[in-house]
C-alpha cells in the first residue's frame, strides 16, 4: 500500500509531500513542490488523476497531474479566479469545481475541461455575504451549503444541477444562526441523513437533520468543543469525520486541541469523548483514509502532530511531532491503491 500525505506550506508558497507508513503512522519527507502565494486549499479527483491546489494570495486555482507510484505531481496549469477560495470541492460527478471566498462573499463553480484543467469562466457567481468559508455537494449530488462565519453568521442553502454547474438558492435560501455562532465547515454523515457543521465563534458543533428530497436542514443538538473549565478565548476551524461514520472531530484554536465525538449510528447524537492537546493554532489537520491516523498542523509553530486514533473509543494516542515548516495550511492523505 502507497499512502503520500499532502501539506500546503502557506508561509512558504509551496506544497510538501511525506510518505506515510500505513502500520506505524510515521511520515517521510519525500519533496516540496513551488506552488505559489498564499497556497491553501487542495482537492484530487476520485480517479487520483488530477490535484487541484487554491491560491489566496493571488486568486487562482492551480492544475497538477498526479503521479500515483511516486505521489509526486506536475504542474498542468494555472487559472486565474475573480476570488481567492478559502475551500473548494469538487462535485461528484468530478466535472464541476466549487469553491467558497470568505474576502469575496461568493460561492462559485468552475467547469473542469477534457484535459482535466479547471476553465477560466465560472459557470456561475452566487454573490452570498462575507464569511463564506466552505462548500459541497450531498451524497445525491442535488443540493450544497455555504456556511459563512463574521457578521454574516449563517448557512445558505442551494440546490445544484450536475448538468450546468449551476447553483440555485432553496427554499429558504439562508439559515440565520444564533448571536456569535459563525458556522465555518460540515461534513455530512456517510450513511445517515445528518450534517454536522462547526461553529467558529461558538467553539461548538451542531448536528442538523438532513432532508434528502427538499435538501434543507433542521437542527437538532448543538455541544461545545472545549473542556466545561475552560476559560480562555477559542475558535474552532477545520472539521473532519472518521469514514466509518462513527467519530467527528475540530480543532480548537485557543485551548490547542483536537476534540472529539462519538456519533450514536441510529440517532446521529454526539457524545464528546475528550480532547488532545496538540500543536499552537491547530487551523488543519485531517486523518488517513482508513481512518487510523490523524495528523494536525500548528498554524503559528510550522509543526505537524501525529495521533493514533482508537478504533472502538476514537480517543487519539500521541506519536511523532514533525517541522513542517512555516504556517501550514491543508493536510491531505491520499492511498494510491485505493
Amino acid at each position: 500500500m502507497a499512502f503520500y500525505m499532502y501539506l500546503s506550506i502557506t508561509g512558504e508558497d509551496k506544497i510538501a509531500l511525506y510518505e506515510m507508513d500505513p502500520d506505524s503512522g510515521g511520515l517521510t519527507f519525500r519533496e516540496d513542490f513551488a506552488a505559489g502565494a498564499g497556497v491553501m486549499p487542495l482537492v484530487v479527483d476520485d480517479g487520483l488523476e488530477r490535484l487541484y491546489a487554491g491560491l489566496r494570495g493571488e486568486p487562482s486555482v492551480q492544475t497538477y497531474s498526479l503521479d500515483r507510484r511516486t505521489g509526486g505531481i506536475t504542474l498542468l496549469g494555472t487559472t486565474p479566479f475573480d476570488w481567492d477560495t478559502t475551500y473548494m470541492s469538487l462535485d461528484n460527478t468530478g466535472r464541476f469545481l466549487l469553491s467558497a471566498s470568505n474576502g469575496h462573499a461568493v460561492a462559485g463553480v468552475h467547469a473542469i475541461g477534457e484535459d482535466g484543467i479547471v476553465q477560466k469562466a465560472p459557470v456561475d457567481r452566487q454573490e452570498t455575504a462575507r464569511g463564506a468559508h466552505y462548500i459541497q455537494t450531498d451524497r445525491s449530488n442535488r443540493f450544497a451549503f455555504v456556511p459563512h462565519v463574521s457578521e454574516s453568521n449563517m448557512i445558505c442553502q442551494f440546490k445544484f444541477d450536475e448538468h450546468t454547474g449551476r447553483l440555485i438558492p432553496n427554499d429558504p435560501p439562508r439559515m440565520e444562526q444564533p448571536p456569535d455562532t459563525e458556522p465555518r465547515h460540515y461534513c455530512h454523515h456517510p450513511t445517515l441523513d445528518v450534517l454536522y457543521v462547526d461553529n467558529e465563534k461558538a467553539s461548538s458543533v451542531t448536528a442538523y437533520r438532513f432532508d434528502p428530497d427538499r435538501g434543507t436542514l433542521e437542527a437538532m443538538q448543538t455541544v461545545s468543543t472545549l473542556p466545561a473549565d475552560f476559560t480562555g478565548e477559542n475558535t474552532c476551524a477545520q472539521f473532519h469525520i472518521h469514514p466509518t461514520g462513527r467519530f467527528i472531530y475540530v480543532s480548537n484554536r485557543g485551548h490547542d486541541s483536537i476534540a472529539g465525538f462519538a456519533i450514536d449510528l441510529d440517532s446521529g447524537l454526539l457524545r464528546a469523548i475528550g480532547h488532545a492537546p496538540t500543536e499552537k493554532t491547530p487551523r488543519a489537520f485531517n486523518l488517513d483514509p482508513q481512518g487510523r491516523f490523524l495528523y494536525a498542523a500548528g498554524q503559528a509553530d510550522g509543526r505537524l502532530a501525529s495521533y493514533r486514533v482508537d478504533q472502538d473509543t476514537g480517543a487519539l494516542a500521541p506519536l511523532d511531532v514533525y517541522d513542517v515548516g512555516p504556517s501550514p495550511a491543508w493536510v491531505m492523505v491520499l492511498d494510491m491503491d485505493a
